[in-house]
């Protein structure tokens, strides 16, 4: 497949590593623009593009940044990519952490439902819950006894089944989770966050969230705002 990537972090660069040493063709961007991302392409073989090019003729295309960086991207930063290609979102918000207070998910909209409303396009949400280390390095074949299960929320029934496909490439069981509105079910803070569960126990684990965010995934106070990037 044809993937973009924006952002060459802990995810989205660990995404780059293991899409390209799967077959797939990669383009990855990030904010520095492509001369920043020489070393990662040689390492790997992904192609850097301006991010405003991440999207064209992809199948799938992965947004891994922080969410207080969301807002920054280039007005139809997507407008290249083709009507079907998935839009995935991996982010997480962490107001006391890195991104200050972002109003609306204070008021309780789910992190992935904000991003697709700046992004304009729809998105799936994956690739969130889990440890970048552990995305590069537990994947196991299908029917290996224990195998790591990920969480995959989205409206879109087609876009939903390209990244399950991939989720299962990179080895690990996909579970549907849902439409986008039951996404804060793999939000920091619950139980299927940071957990390496198995299919069943990630059933169980988005069966158990609630929906109150954990005092250390709320803003301090109501005057924090979203820091300027650094």
């Amino acid at each position: 497949m044809q993937i973009g990537i924006i952002g060459a972090g802990h995810i989205g660069g660990t995404l780059t590593r293991r899409l390209t040493a799967l077959g797939h063709e990669v383009r990855v961007a990030n904010s520095r623009g492509p001369h920043t991302l020489q070393a990662l392409a040689r390492e790997t073989g992904a192609t850097p593009v301006d991010v405003r090019e991440v999207g064209r003729d992809a199948d799938i295309v992965i947004v891994a940044i922080p969410e207080r960086c969301i807002p920054t991207l280039p007005p139809g930063v997507l407008d290249s990519a083709p009507p079907d290609a998935a839009i995935v979102d991996t982010g997480n918000f962490y107001p006391r952490q890195r991104d200050g207070r972002i109003e609306e998910i204070e008021a309780g909209m789910p992190e992935s439902r904000w991003v697709e409303k700046h992004l304009g396009r729809p998105v799936i949400k994956a690739f969130n819950n889990m440890f970048a280390d552990h995305l590069l390095r537990r994947g196991k074949p299908r029917g290996t006894p224990g195998r790591i299960a990920l969480p995959i929320a989205g409206d879109d029934p087609a876009a939903k089944a390209k990244v399950m496909k991939l989720v299962d490439e990179l080895g690990f069981d996909p579970v549907d989770a849902g439409g986008l509105d039951e996404s804060w079910r793999q939000q920091p803070g619950t139980p299927v966050y940071a957990t390496d569960l198995d299919v069943e126990g990630v059933r169980r684990a988005l069966a158990a969230a609630r929906p109150e965010r954990r005092p250390e995934f709320r803003a301090e106070s109501p005057e924090e705002g979203i820091p300027a990037p650094s």
